[in-house]
């Protein structure tokens, strides 16, 4: 039953019971396998999910194919759209690492409710921003630990020599 699984999520846990009620009656537990796409880059982000159980992978994908982790959500985690700064596409990809249990939201209907109820709105717009600002904290960290690790490249100068004399 959603209700009692969803108001021990960190975004949801501060809600009152009609609240989740309410967010509940809206949402849908999506079953994924290990490997598959959530969503990619660029698509239209239209929902914002929870990890019930299982682990996500969200990565800054390249046009060479490779692609840097951002992050490893497990169970409790959310992501995707991020209703509080109305974006319109999803800015990373997000793939199953392992099989997952996910919530899936849609955003228009997550920000109706939200509007609706104030409270509940200003409650779940400070959670998702605090949890998404450490997330983009937390990745600056890692390319900051990242650059500091490459070598620098410097070039060859010529030495110049001053004649001392006595």
């Amino acid at each position: 039953m959603i209700p009692d699984r969803l108001d021990k999520h960190g975004v949801f846990q501060f809600l009152r019971p009609e609240q989740v009620r309410a967010i509940s009656d809206v949402a849908t537990v999506v079953d994924c396998k290990a490997g598959e796409t959530i969503y990619e880059r660029g698509a239209k982000a239209d929902h914002f999910f929870v990890v019930l159980d299982g682990q996500v992978s969200l990565r800054l994908p390249s046009r060479s194919g490779v692609s840097i982790q951002i992050d490893e959500l497990t169970e409790g985690a959310v992501f995707g759209s991020c209703i509080c700064f109305q974006l319109v596409d999803y800015s990373l990809n997000a793939q199953c690492t392992a099989d997952s249990k996910l919530l899936k939201i849609e955003s228009a209907t997550l920000k109706e409710l939200m509007d609706q109820d104030l409270l509940m709105g200003y409650t779940i717009q400070t959670q998702i921003s605090r949890i998404y600002f450490n997330r983009y904290i937390q990745t600056m960290k890692r390319l900051q630990s990242i650059v500091m690790n490459i070598p620098l490249e410097t070039e060859q100068t010529e030495k110049v020599r001053i004649p001392v004399t006595a």
